[in-house]
Parts: C-alpha cells; sequence; structure tokens
C-alpha cells in the first residue's frame, strides 16, 4: 500500500478554501453546521447529495447557497410530474437553415444541478440523470456528451408520504454519494432568519469565494488521502454487514462502500489529515449508506427502522486499531 502523498500545504489550502465556503454558506443556512458539512464532505469527494425533509425547511436554500458560493456554471431543474427526460439530458432539433440536426444541451449541462423535488416527476424522467450521474456523460440519439468537472447534482425532496410525490428508484438512490436532513432550525435560528430574510433575500447578496478551478484542485488532494487496509476492509466489513442480515431485504452496493470510503477520505481531508481513521468511516455510514437500505417485511412488523437495524449492525462490528499506516 502506498504512503501518504497530501502534503501539509495542500490540507492548508483545502482548509483555507472549505472555511471560505463553510462561512458563506451561513451567512443563508444558520444553525446547521453539521449538514452544511455533510454537503461539503460530498463536494470534495466528487459525489451528489440528496437533501430531504418536509417543505419549507431551507433544502433548495441550502443547495443555492453551495452553488452560488462557487465561481461555476449552475443549473436549476424543477421536477414536475410533466417534465421530460429530454428537458434533463437535452434533445437534438433540426435546424431548417443548416438543413442539419444540432444538440441543444439539457438542464445538466452545468457544474453543479440543483434538482429541486426530484421526487415529484416521474421514475421515467428521474432516470434520465442515471448515467449522467454516475458516468460523467450524456448519450442522446447514439452521440455522448461529456460533463465537465467539477460535477454534483444537488437534489432536494419531500418524504415518500407526502401528495404528489414518487419514490426514488434504487438505482437513483444509489447514486446519491449521501443523504441529509435539513430538520426544524432552533429558536435562535429561527428568530435570526425573520430578522435577516424578511427584510431581503440573503441568497442576492452572495458572492462566489472560490471555483471550479479551485474545487478540481480540491479534490485532486483528498484522493491522494491515505486508507491503510484495516480502514478499507472495515469499510467493506459495514457495507457487507447489511447485505448479510436478514432485517433488510436489500443491503448496501459495492457503489456504497466505494462512496463511503470517499467520502471518509474527504473528511479527513478537511479535518486537517492526509489519513483516515476508522472513525472517519464509522461517523459517515448513517449519511451514505441508510437511503440505500431497504428493510424486511419482519423488521417493519416489529417497528424495526432502517436506521435501527444499521446502528445495531454498525455496533456489532469491530474497529480496527492502529490503522494508519
Amino acid at each position: 500500500m502506498d504512503t501518504p502523498t497530501t502534503s501539509g500545504a495542500d490540507l492548508a489550502t483545502l482548509a483555507a478554501a472549505i472555511t471560505r465556503v463553510r462561512q458563506n454558506i451561513e451567512h443563508v443556512i444558520e444553525g446547521k453546521a453539521e449538514v452544511v458539512s455533510s454537503a461539503l464532505v460530498v463536494l470534495l469527494a466528487e459525489g451528489h447529495l440528496l437533501i430531504e425533509d418536509v417543505p419549507g425547511v431551507g433544502k433548495t436554500m441550502l443547495a443555492k447557497a453551495l452553488a452560488r458560493s462557487i465561481d461555476s456554471s449552475v443549473r436549476r431543474i424543477q421536477f414536475t410530474p410533466d417534465l421530460l427526460p429530454s428537458d434533463v439530458t437535452g434533445v437534438s432539433v433540426f435546424n431548417q437553415s443548416t438543413r442539419e440536426f444540432e444538440f441543444r444541451p439539457g438542464g445538466v449541462f452545468a457544474n453543479i444541478v440543483v434538482g429541486d423535488e426530484i421526487n415529484r416527476a416521474s421514475p421515467k424522467t428521474q432516470s434520465a440523470l442515471l448515467e449522467c450521474m454516475e458516468e460523467r456523460q450524456v448519450t442522446v440519439d447514439n452521440t455522448t456528451y461529456h460533463l465537465d468537472a467539477p460535477f454534483m447534482v444537488i437534489a432536494t425532496q419531500n418524504p415518500v408520504e407526502m401528495e404528489g410525490t414518487y419514490t426514488l428508484p434504487e438505482a437513483q438512490r444509489d447514486r446519491f454519494m449521501a443523504r441529509v436532513s435539513m430538520g426544524y432550525p432552533v429558536e435562535s435560528a429561527e428568530i435570526a432568519m425573520l430578522g435577516s430574510h424578511t427584510r431581503s433575500n440573503p441568497l442576492d447578496d452572495l458572492e462566489p469565494v472560490t471555483d471550479a478551478a479551485e474545487i478540481r484542485k480540491l479534490v485532486e488532494i483528498v484522493g491522494q488521502v491515505f486508507v491503510a487496509p484495516p480502514v478499507q476492509q472495515y469499510a467493506v466489513a459495514l457495507t457487507s454487514s447489511t447485505r448479510r442480515t436478514p432485517e433488510l431485504a436489500l443491503g448496501a452496493s459495492p457503489r456504497a462502500t466505494l462512496h463511503l470510503v470517499r467520502a471518509a477520505k474527504a473528511k479527513a481531508a478537511i479535518a486537517g489529515r492526509d489519513y483516515v481513521l476508522p472513525d472517519d468511516v464509522r461517523s459517515l455510514t448513517s449519511t451514505v449508506l441508510a437511503h440505500r437500505l431497504l428493510p424486511s417485511v419482519e423488521a417493519s412488523m416489529h417497528g424495526r427502522s432502517v436506521a435501527d437495524v444499521l446502528d445495531a449492525l454498525v455496533s456489532a462490528v469491530a474497529v480496527p486499531t492502529g490503522s494508519r499506516a
């Protein structure tokens, strides 16, 4: 196994950039430090973020604040029942003057794509995102168009119990590196919001504090973070345990293991370390794995949620020691 190659200067550069972005977002989103941290981890790990919660708690505001903090191309797609797959990926249109078909890009052709209320579109339209989220490319009429890096989908969705929503397909959920919930703000944060949000929209005053080129460099720094074999084995043991338990009808995929390790590398880098600790992996299990899992009928009948099952599995897996090298 290679030894760490990330320098202290690289980590200092990353820390400074992430601090700027975090502070910028917190001008708009108050009292949600943990949710903001999760979003930044996903950004540096080249993943996609799913924000799920009830209406009105700031899901879209968080997505927009992160997007506006980076000087890059940003597109917003409002998912509705009548949205077509071609609205997402693009379409070939016949040009009468040139007598040729020309491609008109859809909403995914941007560095950051904000998908608002993704589970209000039909499963067919949701599936239009599958290729671009996994392969960073779009294929239309047998022609493949590559998407520029960085590429991140930040999608919001309402709980499936709410009217007018569809359940995200398993393949779609598996492509999101992490799922977070905003939750209701504490009273002090809600009072502060009344003072700052009723006069004007704070998003209007938000200026970029980094750009796409710097984010690409930060992603490269995260890629150099060292993951020792025992930590890799620990990550595999965690995801494997979800596949064996009878309490889950669907366990974590190998893609989930990859996402878990990549997110742990980003978290370690943000913490100023050039190596991943088992605690980095363990702390991310709920955020990275829970939305991919399905409880069995027996578990549901006994009132066992996915979170309950996952907590028990994580507690049962032995944590490695001496895992830096």
